[in-house]
């Protein structure tokens, strides 16, 4: 029998020292890596090879690491592990909630980024099985029109069985949506009611969130069947949603 093919990891980062201690550490648990200091030479590695998932600094000389980490999400079904070596926390809820799968704080521990990174692969990478079969009986779940949303994984299936790939916020926002149907909500009751959406300042992440969402559940995101704007006041999730 013929042994699984490595995953290969993209490392983006202008710190030669931290490339190489990624390198290192990954290439130990069997992981082919691949070393970039800047967008252009992610980009070339993109284009080139199959990247099952990209670490990457968030902050890098003269480039915006979050708006790379946001092209990239638009042109790849990749997995994106962000680094920083900054303590914001805009920045931190920036990158997760609108890039990034997962996401580290520098200086960090190998042991925890390794195993971190080996969960986010094998969750990307998961074989979805046909429907009906989709969840666990025990996972809780929900249906609207040809989407099955499983709220325990926090994955989202159609009725093909096929995987919609979203992020942490994007997720955490279609869940609250879907569990509470046919109510209008502001932003601060979408914020307030989703993990990882803070409080306050972004009341634009919830638009961008919501545009990214309609894009991937929509048929057509400029007349949404699902996600209906509320002028001057927030959204509304049109049902019916049925409890699986």
């Amino acid at each position: 029998m013929s042994k699984p093919s490595k995953k290969n990891i993209l490392i983006v980062d202008d710190d030669e020292d931290i490339c190489l201690l990624l390198s290192d550490a990954l290439t130990v648990k069997g992981y082919n890596t691949f070393v970039a200091e800047n967008g252009k030479q992610a980009w070339s590695f993109l284009d080139d090879k199959t990247i099952d998932l990209v670490l990457m600094d968030l902050y890098l000389n003269n480039e915006d690491g979050l708006q790379l980490a946001r092209q990239i999400r638009d042109k790849h079904a990749v997995a994106i592990m962000m680094l920083t070596g900054k303590g914001d926390e805009t920045d931190r809820i920036l990158g997760l909630e609108l890039a990034a799968d997962d996401y580290m704080m520098k200086p960090f521990n190998v042991r925890e980024l390794t195993a971190r990174v080996h969960a986010l692969i094998r969750r990307s990478s998961q074989h979805v099985p046909q429907f009906p079969n989709l969840v666990a009986d025990d996972h809780e779940c929900l249906s609207f029109g040809k989407w099955v949303i499983d709220l325990t994984a926090r994955r989202l299936f159609d009725a093909d069985g096929h995987e919609e790939n979203l992020t942490t916020g994007e997720f955490s926002l279609l869940a609250v949506l879907v569990k509470h149907p046919d109510r209008v909500l502001s932003r601060e009751q979408i914020i307030d009611m989703s993990r990882g959406l803070d409080v306050e300042v972004f009341d634009r992440t919830v638009d961008v969130l919501i545009l990214r969402l309609r894009r991937k559940i929509e048929i057509n995101p400029k007349t949404p069947e699902f996600i209906k704007t509320q002028r001057g006041i927030g959204y509304i999730f049109h049902g019916p949603v049925h409890s699986n």
